[in-house]
């Protein structure tokens, strides 16, 4: 299969980015797309150009560091699929590519295809987290917690803060993110200590950070690769609105 590529590049953060063409043949239908970066970047490598700069990890849809723009949508074409995940053959032969970084304020380019994500990390560090002491796993499974919210709780948690939901929201929206990092731990006992300020603390970095609002288009749920509902928005406007009625919260908590 042969494919041109048209890959967004950018030097730095500060440098002014634009489209390059690259010409990709003989690519193997079960090759990744990222596979089929790889085989692009040897051939630069060996002309002597720079290769193109992208994210990768684990390279089997746990990570969420393989985050790319592919053809207007985030992690490409398919549900429930990151871009490790995504293959050549979804492409027709002869298929002109666009790939592009996440676009968000929250995410600055660092070099071509690869952003900082980090704002993820901050979100998480303001207050996703639990602090009592369960002890070992015995300890932990003496707590009763219904299936069904254990299993909610299971479905919020398998997000990867891949970025997706930003880059799909045409606000930048951080909302299923943090939604799902503020169910996975609301729904059980455990997260309990910081409920009153948890979703508070966490939406006020996430604006402070430069996300924008929910709208409720769905974009987000539709092209996040763990398939996170956006019902999990719904929850976490509950906790916001709770601790602002029982306990406001203030920066320096």
């Amino acid at each position: 299969m042969n494919f041109t590529l048209k890959i967004w590049r950018q030097a730095n953060r500060t440098a002014k980015g634009h489209f390059v063409d690259y010409q990709v043949s003989d690519i193997e239908p079960d090759m990744s797309f990222l596979e089929m970066l790889d085989v692009l970047n040897e051939h630069l490598v060996l002309k002597g150009e720079d290769p193109v700069f992208f994210d990768h990890d684990c390279r089997e849809g746990i990570c969420g560091a393989c985050s790319l723009f592919i053809n207007g949508r985030p992690h490409g074409k398919g549900e429930g699929t990151t871009t490790c995940q995504l293959y050549m053959r979804r492409f027709k032969d002869g298929e002109t590519i666009v790939v592009e970084p996440f676009r968000a304020k929250a995410f600055p380019v660092i070099k071509d295809l690869t952003v900082d994500r980090s704002a993820f990390d901050q979100i998480i560090q303001a207050g996703g987290y639990v602090s009592c002491h369960t002890g070992g796993v015995p300890d932990g499974n003496a707590i009763l917690v219904p299936k069904e919210d254990a299993d909610m709780a299971m479905d919020a948690a398998s997000c990867i803060g891949c970025g997706a939901c930003v880059a799909a929201c045409k606000n930048a929206s951080a909302m299923l993110f943090v939604a799902a990092k503020v169910s996975q731990l609301a729904l059980l006992p455990q997260g309990k200590v910081e409920a009153q300020r948890r979703a508070q603390a966490m939406v006020a970095k996430m604006d402070e950070l430069g996300f924008g609002n929910c709208t409720n288009t769905y974009a987000c749920q539709a092209v996040c690769p763990k398939r996170i509902s956006v019902s999990h928005i719904a929850r976490l406007n509950r906790q916001f609105l709770t601790g602002k009625i029982v306990r406001p919260w203030k920066k320096e908590d």
